[in-house]
């Protein structure tokens, strides 16, 4: 028998006969290893464990605690359950059922409503078709061969994607699951056996292809899980997630207010709100002062022209509020969906040298986009938001030193708010899709040197394809929350697009003009979105620096007012935010209603405190913490203010 070599990701390298499988690989390691195996990564493609391996290769066998192994279990789970809702409703037709950062969902059209008792019944026969350990076959036929099969199928949907691929010939897969039949690319487990223990979580109604001009589909998301540990840790951590839901904390905190009076996706401020606003504001404005930052503001509209000559009002226009026309001059207007185009305005408004480079403009300037209502999400998504934005014009030679310092600003703004965690990825072009503008060398030139400035600064990083931005490639930051979730915050990018078409320029040492390069950079991105991320992952309870209330004067009665009131003033006079309880409740009362606040200190006035003119410290969730004089209280506390702890 003719052999083989495999390369395993220890480096490793060991000799097995042609055609040997991915199954057959992870046996031959160990009886677990086969067991938990759920697919191949072959020369950095994922692919089913029964393909046969005919030449050397580098491979890893794939498992649960992978992430490409969960994307395939959770994919193949959609299949399932699309498998359960055929079974029960032999009427349904499918759009798309992909795995998602945390389990799956698909897309089906049918003709009942589905309540959370019909998700209970498609559960239970997710677990029942599991049992009956169907595998998953793929068939590879000619499209002309798919159309009629789904044509016979009467499945619309599954018809539109395949009339969207253009080559008549090309082979497409399907993969059959007992008497369930799926258009897929995969790769899929083995089989339905895999899949152990499921939990539906919710469905909700999500247009097909996310065009509120298609018909409305039901759309179920679900969790499933090789061991029962697992899904019953998944679901605890889904109740405290429910229980740091920004939503529901932004209205219990008074921070912020979305009212259908105002419109949906259009957030108002409320005091407690803006004052943790404006705190981060403040903090990242003193961290760009001190790197040479000139802030500027500018419109919350611009003639549609300047947005036709960036690109933005094509490449958004289909998430745009409509343009304001005027009939005096025939001009029409957008409500901005990028600041960039109007600090381009400023550079260009005189002449630059070489020597003024770089020149940073910072603007927390407000740009807005009309997502579509299914899509909003209190404050992670919403049509009109404040970006911290920055554009730095650099010459050639300062490009990557100016990326690195961005970088370093980056990560000292998610230190400091308690992110410990996060992961990099490296946006690139895709040379398949057409909406990147510019000169292609530049596009190259331009990825070679964020990934050199990635690897200056250490970062571990990975590569996406297709996810820069129509002007430039970009490191996209993702942090991992109290509770593991990552979310995408901080971006930093490189345009050399941007300064061609507005014809951007400087003089040069030779006396030439030259064109800059423009980084675009927003450690925060979205302040409302920041800021939904914070609450979820401080669950209210934010640091001191941060807090709206710092501290809350309690008197234990109305006798003791007065001596509250000089004790809140002196807190005002020192900068504390504090605020005073007036009300006329019992102590036990007030103490109960402030620790539901969140707020860090509580301080007690009564008799004794009013005759040694100190205070009784209570802090939220840890209780009593004796008496302090008042500046020795408002001492300690300062201190942990200005150093931010």
């Amino acid at each position: 028998m003719e052999k083989i070599k495999i390369k395993f990701p220890d480096g490793s390298v060991k000799e097995f006969d042609k055609g040997i499988t991915g199954y057959q690989i992870a046996e031959s390691i160990s009886r677990r290893l086969a067991d938990e195996a759920l697919a191949i990564k072959i020369n950095g493609r994922v692919r089913e464990l029964n393909v046969p391996l005919t030449e050397y290769a580098e491979v890893q066998i794939l498992t649960f605690d992978d992430e490409e192994g969960k994307e395939v279990y959770w994919h193949s789970s959609s299949h399932l359950m699309a498998h359960a809702i055929q079974s029960l409703h032999p009427e349904a037709k499918f759009g798309v059922g992909p795995a998602i950062e945390n389990g799956f969902y698909y897309d089906f059209d049918i003709n009942t409503q589905l309540s959370e008792d019909d998700l209970r019944k498609i559960e239970e026969k997710m677990i029942t078709i599991a049992g009956e350990n169907h595998p998953f076959e793929r068939v590879e036929l000619p499209k002309e061969k798919a159309i009629e099969f789904f044509s016979k199928k009467g499945d619309q949907y599954k018809l539109e994607i395949l009339s969207e691929l253009d080559d008549k010939n090309e082979v497409i897969s399907i993969y059959n699951e007992g008497d369930f039949t799926d258009l897929c690319t995969g790769p899929h487990l083995p089989s339905t056996g895999k899949i152990k223990y499921v939990k539906l979580l919710s469905v909700s109604g999500s247009y097909w292809r996310g065009d509120e001009k298609n018909k409305q589909l039901q759309r179920i998301y679900g969790i499933s899980f090789p061991k029962k540990k697992m899904l019953d840790e998944y679901l605890q951590k889904l109740e405290e997630a429910k229980r740091r839901d920004h939503r529901k904390l932004g209205r219990e905190l008074e921070i912020f207010l979305i009212t259908n009076n105002v419109g949906p996706g259009l957030p108002i401020w409320l005091p407690k709100g803006t004052i943790l606003r404006e705190t981060l504001e403040n903090f990242l404005k003193e961290e760009q002062r001190k790197r040479g930052y000139l802030p500027v503001i500018t419109p919350h509209i611009g003639n549609i022209n300047l947005y036709k000559t960036s690109g933005h009002y094509p490449y958004y226009k289909d998430s745009q509020f409509p343009p304001i026309k005027f009939e005096e001059g025939n001009e029409e207007y957008l409500l901005k969906p990028m600041n960039c185009p109007h600090h381009f305005q400023i550079y260009a408004s005189k002449s630059r040298s070489y020597r003024d480079l770089p020149i940073r403009y910072a603007e927390f300037g407000t740009v807005y986009r009309y997502e579509q209502s299914g899509e909003l999400n209190g404050l992670t998504r919403v049509r009109c938001f404040s970006v911290d934005d920055s554009h730095i014009f650099v010459r050639q030679d300062q490009l990557k030193d100016e990326v690195c310092n961005v970088i370093e600003l980056i990560q000292v703004v998610f230190n400091q708010m308690g992110f410990k965690e996060f992961t990099t990825q490296l946006s690139f072009r895709d040379d398949n899709v057409e909406k990147y503008g510019g000169d292609l060398s530049l596009w190259d030139k331009a990825q070679q040197e964020i990934k050199e400035a990635a690897d200056m600064m250490g970062l571990n990083y990975i590569i996406e394809e297709g996810e820069a931005a129509f002007y430039g490639p970009k490191i996209d930051f993702m942090v991992k929350d109290a509770l593991g979730r990552k979310w995408q915050l901080g971006t930093v990018q490189i345009d050399y697009v941007m300064p061609e078409r507005f014809n951007l320029e400087y003089i040069g040492s030779d006396g030439q003009k030259h064109r800059p390069v423009v980084i675009h950079r927003a450690p925060f991105g979205s302040l409302e979105r920041f800021i939904g991320v914070l609450i979820e992952h401080y669950a209210g309870e934010f640091p001191l620096w941060l807090a709206p209330v710092q501290v809350a004067v309690l008197p234990i009665s109305q006798n003791y007012f007065d001596y509250a009131t000089e004790v809140y003033n002196a807190f005002k006079q020192n900068g504390i935010r504090a605020e005073l309880d007036d009300r006329n409740e019992k102590i036990g009362y007030k103490i109960r209603d402030w620790e539901t606040k969140k707020v860090k200190y509580m301080v007690i006035v009564g008799e004794k405190e009013k005759e040694n003119k100190t205070v009784s410290v209570r802090q939220h969730k840890e209780g009593d913490k004796g008496s302090l004089g008042i500046s020795e209280f408002i001492d300690k506390i300062a201190a942990e203010i200005k150093n931010k702890s």
